[in-house]
């Protein structure tokens, strides 16, 4: 405890003063057990929409293609719930989903190691004492920013289990990533995986380095570069610097840059073994490395 009133502790970490009254609230009646993540979602919605008619629009957009301006009128639902339904349900997107049977694509790699997503998240290194979250943002905290320089997180993310290895380094270079690539090969190679492919954006360290596809080469892996202007096909390795951005990165205002960064290591750990995935049913990645790379996922 820093002994922080609520205002600036407020502003600090980039909410309002109610939120902050809120949390000190939940701490002090349940304890550490109260500042766990929670659903926003109410407990009831008696205006939602019923299960059968939701079924009918999803149906409709199977069997039309049609978008909410059509089927709205059509079905006699308001455009915006019809773009609602299809949004929740993947269904928003013509181009995710199957040309003939309109069924919605899930875009994962059948085991792990297929498909290795690589990707950089620059950095601005915090100043000594704290950065903006901490003081605020104001012409002096600028002045004490500059020449701080960036730190680059190299990051890599198995498609199939969400398993993630992470490194930050001085720079982006291509010897660089290639010594990452490297280094990820031999951490997934530790848990039984064979990395056979790697997916990058079109970066100049990537694509016209040497020191990288030598690394390919040794770790025998292909170079999957994403389609020219769709950066969304390594959207794997985005969505996991989301992730690390706002769950640690930016999670609390730390005092200093090297304090940020000891917590980094602690904050892969929980995400790869204990952290639930969405899109793994709850679990963590982890469980579905160590089930699959033996081909034993259910």
């Amino acid at each position: 405890m820093q002994g922080w009133g609520a205002a600036p502790a407020a502003e600090a970490a980039g909410v309002s003063r109610a939120t902050c009254y809120k949390w000190v609230r939940r701490f002090r009646e349940e304890g550490l057990a109260g500042l766990e993540d929670r659903s926003s979602a109410p407990r009831r919605c008696p205006h939602a929409l019923p299960p059968p008619k939701v079924k009918l629009i999803l149906a409709a957009r199977r069997r039309t293609g049609n978008g909410p301006h059509r089927l709205g009128p059509l079905l006699g639902h308001p455009r915006s719930t019809v773009y609602g339904v299809l949004r929740r349900h993947g269904c928003s997107r013509l181009a995710n989903a199957d040309r003939s049977t309109r069924i919605p694509i899930r875009y994962e790699r059948e085991r792990p190691g297929e498909l290795l997503h690589v990707d950089v998240k620059k950095l601005g290194r915090i100043p000594p004492g704290g950065g903006h979250r901490v003081f605020g943002r104001s012409t002096e905290m600028r002045r004490r920013q500059q020449g701080r320089g960036y730190d680059y997180l190299h990051v890599a993310v198995d498609d199939h289990s969400r398993v993630a290895f992470v490194q930050v380094h001085p720079d982006e270079r291509g010897p660089t990533a290639a010594r990452f690539v490297l280094d990820a090969a031999a951490f997934f190679a530790e848990q039984g995986v064979k990395i056979e492919r790697v997916m990058t954006d079109r970066h100049m360290s990537y694509m016209r380095s040497g020191d990288f596809l030598q690394a390919l080469v040794a770790i025998e892996a292909r170079h999957r570069p994403t389609r020219t202007y769709r950066p969304q096909s390594n959207g794997k390795a985005e969505r996991f610097i989301q992730t690390l951005k706002r769950e640690w990165a930016y999670k609390r205002p730390y005092r200093s840059n090297a304090g940020r960064l000891r917590a980094l290591p602690g904050w892969v750990r929980f995400y790869n073994l204990r952290r639930p995935h969405a899109a793994l049913g709850g679990r963590p990645p982890i469980t579905r490395l160590v089930n699959n790379a033996g081909g034993n996922d259910s």
